[in-house]
């Protein structure tokens, strides 16, 4: 995608460097500002600490992390601590150990002195497929739009969102945002509702600069608004992402998910979820008790950062001091409440048969 008419991708190498390249999320969307990771232990804090986040873009990163570790340690047990350390930065996002597993036995059968250069090309194939997947993804999603402006007469379609499913949560084009980009560059007139996300508030920081860099119509609203929207008809679907989807169809993303789908229900509102086929879980099954969820600082409820009148950066108490808080990054959607899953292939029910269906070669070998 493009910032100020320049191409970017979220991650990326610049020629042949043993270095990789970010945008440091925590950052926007106040400041601009490219890291570069040299070295596993620099990628285990970007993902640790959120520099780098969505699930697409964590399990890139990753595999990049790995490489570098490769680099340093090519033997069999350096690169099973480093893939160990890496999986355990993010513990619900399913794309990072399915990175590192890639990459890992991708390279398992090598010398060690070819190890590191293998994992820097899977890794390099690894976002090269996640940019192809996310385009196609769009493609599919877009019919939902277009037939949302038929029903309205070629009026406007508001679709609600949550979190970051965008460009900067993969390595480019987005999942739940890649029908939204392509639906308003084909000059659909669409209009966004962008949660606002708490606590680390994606929504705001995230998704509403990436839209209004790219020049779609959207408004910030508060999270608790999204039912009240609906209500009202303001609605027309609701487009989230996710990170990590069971063989059931059940949806794991970004807490207050399971809210929207809820309301949606309710109200008649379609609700599809995006997703890339690597975010499948075909192990698990029922997502509310086999998912495990991060549990995050209770900082990120007690405290919010943002721009002060001078132009300076500030952390602030919103909580009494001493209130305990806590804090789970991500809650479970049952399939159930699930319209549909937009995927690369197509877009199809959220049960077993469907994705079993949809994606016959990776569900083989998993149980029925």
């Amino acid at each position: 995608m493009r910032i100020d008419g320049k191409a970017y991708r979220s991650i990326w190498r610049e020629g042949g460097e043993h270095a990789v390249r970010i945008l440091d999320q925590t950052l926007f969307p106040h400041a601009f500002e490219v890291l570069v990771l040299r070295d596993a232990a620099a990628v285990a804090e970007a993902i640790r600490t959120m520099r780098t986040r969505g699930a697409p873009l964590i399990g890139a990163c990753g595999a990049y992390g790995l490489a570098l570790a490769l680099r340093a340690d090519p033997s069999d047990a350096g690169m099973a601590a480093a893939h160990a350390t890496l999986n355990a930065t993010r513990p619900t996002a399913v794309n990072l150990r399915w990175a590192l597993d890639r990459v890992r036995d991708g390279v398992a059968g090598l010398p060690p002195g070819a190890r590191a250069e293998a994992a820097f090309a899977l890794a390099d194939a690894i976002c090269d497929e996640d940019v192809a997947i996310n385009r196609a993804i769009g493609e599919h999603g877009l019919g939902l739009v277009r037939a949302a402006a038929a029903r309205k007469g070629g009026g406007r379609v508001d679709i609600l969102t949550h979190c970051n499913a965008g460009w900067l949560a993969t390595v480019d084009w987005g999942t739940a945002t890649a029908p939204i980009y392509m639906a308003h560059d084909s000059g659909i007139d669409v209009h966004v509702w962008v949660d606002e996300t708490r606590p680390r508030n994606q929504g705001a920081a995230l998704t509403a600069w990436e839209l209004g860099r790219h020049g779609v119509p959207h408004t910030l609203v508060a999270d608790n608004s999204g039912g009240h929207l609906m209500q009202h008809g303001l609605v027309d679907l609701c487009l989230v992402g996710t990170d990590r989807v069971t063989r059931d169809g059940d949806v794991c993303n970004k807490i207050g998910t399971y809210l929207k789908a809820l309301a949606a229900a309710d109200n008649g509102v379609p609700f599809h979820v995006c997703l890339p086929s690597p975010t499948i879980d075909w192990r698990v099954a029922d997502g509310v008790r086999e998912i495990p969820i991060e549990q995050r600082d209770g900082r990120e409820v007690t405290h919010v950062a943002g721009l002060l009148a001078d132009g300076s950066r500030a952390e602030v108490r919103i909580s009494p001091a001493g209130t305990p808080a806590r804090n789970d990054a991500f809650d479970v959607t049952p399939a159930r409440l699930v319209t549909g899953l937009v995927t690369e292939r197509g877009i199809c029910r959220a049960d077993r048969a469907a994705l079993r269906a949809m994606f016959p070669d990776l569900a083989a070998g998993h149980a029925d």
